[in-house]
């Protein structure tokens, strides 16, 4: 029978049920280490109440040894059992911590899609991750810091009353009283408490949601508007923390003062019992360690008492801020999930949102299964969240959505996995690789026991292969890997660098041949011949570097490249080259240029203000400090003539470079070895990528559709030496980065439709699906499934362009949320009504 934390829903648990859940052995078996544990702590005091008054008074040294090593081994043992009690602790609080935070991320992804528009994600994460930690202290702590404390406590305070009764009820009697006062205060540090947490979590929001939407803040020039709020937060949450940690000092003097009373009661009162010879010195000096010791677990009472004050506020705030019930069951529980026929049957649809804004008003429609269905109207219709409705990522207000006979909102997310594919007009990308975003709804489906295609097994290479060129995507797959380099220490790329090779000399000897329509496009490596296309510092060295110490960030700073520079002549010109090029960028971009602007720019953006403080200085004549010279050196070693167009190449230097190839080439490889990886034609250029070494040269930019023709010519190279399939594995283990940043917003888009055909679901929702794609991608995926699911998979389409709409059976025309036409596509052009208003933008 599962546990009763397991059957209801994590936000309704109480925080103290966590303390035994799955934990009870555990904890029974902390509490037997603490019972000795408090034991090895009372044996020391009784034993230096003997080696006082026995040992040293008697003069007896055996006793001494003997009371000694009681001591000793009672204090380690002691230390040893509270190392453990500790490691036990923070174990049974992490392992919860885990459990929780498992469950409530279940939860909270199975929330309704309204949530999270209302909800920052600064919040979601500050509440999951950080808010968090001082609930699995307290976890860990709930049996264990009472227990201990409270049997030290009770076993101090009997030794105590053991020594001397007057004296220890005296003392104990004092902590009752520290009991009345304190209980008040924590009740105003749990009020400050939680203001704290409030606040901080109102910055948390305001930061995540400033960060989110930086691009509008620079738009609208709003910084001052954001640190106005920002402030207004900042200083609530100052006021709060301030109050907080007031109170919780306040705390601390209580507890410091009532410990302080100990230590007179026992002077006053025992320093008399003693004078009078009723107290032995060995009996005070035990007393008043056990005193001592006697505070400590009232001590870290009071803490434990303040973790759980905090913990349960952050643990309330929490399950408050995400408690409420998921639109829609996640599992087929006492089934197994339906295989459902396409057909879809939409009756009196009707969608209600804020009270009643009716995005949906009474719409109904019948799609057969196999038909491919289109949406259209003006933004605003209602036709993305009809296709939300059907695909159960909204939950309709009223009315009946039904595929294969059964109503939607009735079915568990595992049914609709299992029938239904999406992909949206923005579609999300998960940080990994390309393959991995590929394979995401094949590798959810066959967790939840269901199999992607017709096959029912994992894609295949050839599978991604396949699908990336039917959406058009395995052209920039091709191209992540062109712009990968091998791992020289992996051996199992030794074969695929020797069909590079192979390809690299069928590319040189067909310039006459089946590659001469793409040889003019390339900048071919010569060591006769200065090449544009190559930056000066390759240029020199005519080579890429191997060694971090000559690499382009760090040549300039390399006092022996820098010497061998200055002994062929070329150092003045590199100066002159250098200073041009700061003068002349930064004239041209300006004080404040876009980031487009640094486009096949010399300067990186992130070092333009240093090079702008730089050309400021050469204009005022004032001469240039070491650091900005180095700069200055930077940059002309950067230069790429066919690149940079900011001042042309001198053809006496570029001479110049060619003439010291050689000996920089032979100095270098004797001075440092493995330093560069040179040009040579029949070697493997470790430090270039697979394109510059398949084609042993650069493409030269600027004519359009060049680099695609390219790696074209470069697959068909590839294929003739079979080592097609390992270069496009390389491309599609490039990581894509957080929420695909490294993608295009079309490459986005590929990956989503083909993530989705893979799946090849019967019955797939597109949401402006194609949106970022451009014409020629736009018919290749329209192609595929006009050619390839017409008649199998039902298609419901939200549609945005209209030219694409005589492919599907039926046409769908919303308007204020309402069907107010349909039919085939010549039927509603015949009829001259909303579609050919919507097409010719009027009315006849």
């Amino acid at each position: 029978m599962p546990h009763p934390n397991e059957q209801k829903r994590i936000t309704k648990t109480s925080l103290y049920s966590w303390v035994l859940y799955k934990n009870l052995s555990l904890q029974i078996t902390i509490v037997g280490i603490i019972v000795v544990t408090v034991a090895m702590r009372v044996l020391p005091l009784e034993m230096q109440k003997r080696i006082i008054n026995e040992a040293i008074g008697m003069k007896d040294l055996p006793a001494l040894w003997r009371y000694c090593a009681l001591y000793i081994g009672a204090v380690t043992l002691a230390g040893i059992l509270k190392y453990c009690i500790n490691l036990m602790q923070v174990y049974i609080g992490e392992k919860t911590l885990k459990v929780v935070r498992e469950r409530l991320y279940e939860h909270l992804l199975s929330l309704p899609i309204q949530f999270y528009r209302r909800t920052s994600p600064g919040n979601v994460i500050s509440y999951l991750i950080t808010e968090f930690i001082p609930v699995a202290t307290f976890i860990g702590q709930a049996v264990a810091v009472p227990a201990v404390n409270v049997l030290t406590f009770l076993a101090m305070a009997g030794y105590m009353i053991h020594l001397n009764p007057t004296i220890g009820l005296i003392s104990i009697s004092i902590y009752p009283i520290e009991l009345l006062i304190l209980p008040r205060i924590q009740k105003h540090f749990r009020r400050a408490n939680r203001s704290r947490i409030h606040h901080t979590q109102a910055m948390s929001g305001l930061v995540g949601e400033a960060v989110s939407g930086v691009h509008e803040v620079h738009s609208n020039a709003s910084i001052p508007l954001e640190k106005g709020r920002f402030s207004e937060v900042l200083e609530k949450l100052y006021k709060a923390t301030v109050t907080q940690n007031g109170i919780k000092f306040g705390i601390k003097f209580v507890n410091n003062f009532f410990m302080s009373l100990g230590p007179f009661v026992l002077f006053l009162i025992g320093g008399y019992y003693a004078i009078q010879g009723h107290f032995d010195v060995g009996a005070i000096v035990a007393f008043l360690t056990a005193y001592e010791k006697l505070y400590d677990p009232w001590k870290e009472l009071m803490e434990f008492w303040q973790v759980y004050q905090d913990s349960s506020v952050r643990y309330e705030q929490i399950m408050r801020a995400f408690d409420h019930n998921p639109e829609f069951k996640q599992v087929a529980e006492g089934r197994e999930p339906y295989a459902l026929d396409n057909d879809i049957e939409i009756r009196n649809l009707s969608f209600v949102v804020g009270g009643n804004i009716r995005l949906l008003d009474n719409v109904s429609l019948k799609i057969k299964g196999g038909e491919h269905v289109a949406l259209v109207g003006f933004s605003g219709s209602g036709k993305s969240t009809l296709a939300l409705c059907v695909a159960q990522l909204y939950k309709y207000t009223g009315g009946n959505v039904l595929v294969g006979g059964r109503e939607v909102s009735e079915l568990t997310k595992q049914d609709i996995s299992y029938n239904l594919g999406m992909v949206a007009q923005h579609p999300f990308i998960f940080d990994g690789t390309v393959k991995e975003n590929l394979l995401y709804s094949c590798k959810s489906l066959s967790m939840q026991g269901g199999a992607c295609g017709n096959s029912g097994e994992e894609p295949s290479l050839d599978d991604l292969i396949k699908i990336t060129q039917q959406v058009g995507l395995f052209t920039d797959v091709l191209a992540f890997a062109l712009r990968s380099r091998l791992c020289d220490e992996a051996t199992n790329y030794a074969s695929l660098k020797d069909a590079i090779l192979a390809s690299r000399q069928e590319f040189q000897e067909g310039q006459d041949g089946m590659y001469a329509d793409v040889a003019e496009y390339i900048e071919f490596f010569d060591m006769d011949k200065y090449s544009r296309y190559m930056t000066v510092a390759e240029n020199i060295a005519f080579g890429a570097a191997s060694d971090g110490r000559f690499d382009q960030e760090h040549l300039h700073e390399h006092p022996r490249f820098m010497e061998f520079v200055e002994n062929h002549g070329l150092m003045a010109h590199l100066q002159v080259l250098g200073e041009t090029l700061a003068r002349v960028v930064t004239d041209e971009l300006g004080p404040e240029p876009e980031h487009e602007d640094f486009t096949n720019c010399p300067i990186p953006e992130a070092e333009y203000t240093e090079y702008q403080k730089v050309a400021n200085r050469l204009d005022s004549g004032e001469p240039l400090s070491e650091k900005e010279t180095s700069l200055i050196f930077k940059l002309a070693l950067a230069y790429t003539p066919g690149v940079h167009k900011q001042a042309e190449l001198d053809k006496g230097f570029a001479n110049r470079v060619v003439r010291s190839r050689r000996e920089f080439m032979e100095g270098v490889t004797s001075d440092y070895p493995g330093a560069f990886s040179f040009f040579t034609n029949d070697e493997y250029i470790d430090s270039l990528n697979i394109q510059d070494n398949i084609l042993f040269g650069r493409v030269r930019t600027g004519v359009e559709g060049t680099e695609d023709e390219i790696n074209h010519r470069i697959m068909q190279a590839l294929i003739m030496q079979g080592a097609l399939e390992p270069v496009a594995e390389m491309g599609l283990n490039f990581q894509v980065g957080s929420m695909g940043d490294r993608l295009s917003g079309g490459q986005r888009q590929k990956v989503a439709l083909a993530r989705t055909f893979l799946k090849t679901p019967p019955i797939l929702i597109l949401d402006e699906a194609t949106a970022a794609l451009d014409n020629k991608s736009q018919g290749r995926v329209q192609n595929i499934l006009t050619n390839n699911w017409k008649g199998k998979s039902t298609v419901l389409a939200v549609i945005h362009r209209l030219d694409m709409l005589p492919y599907y059976d039926k046409i769908v025309v919303l308007k204020a949320g309402r069907v107010v036409e349909q039919g085939n596509y010549e039927e509603l052009l015949e009829k001259r009504g909303a579609l050919h208003m919507l097409i010719h933008g009027k009315e006849d």
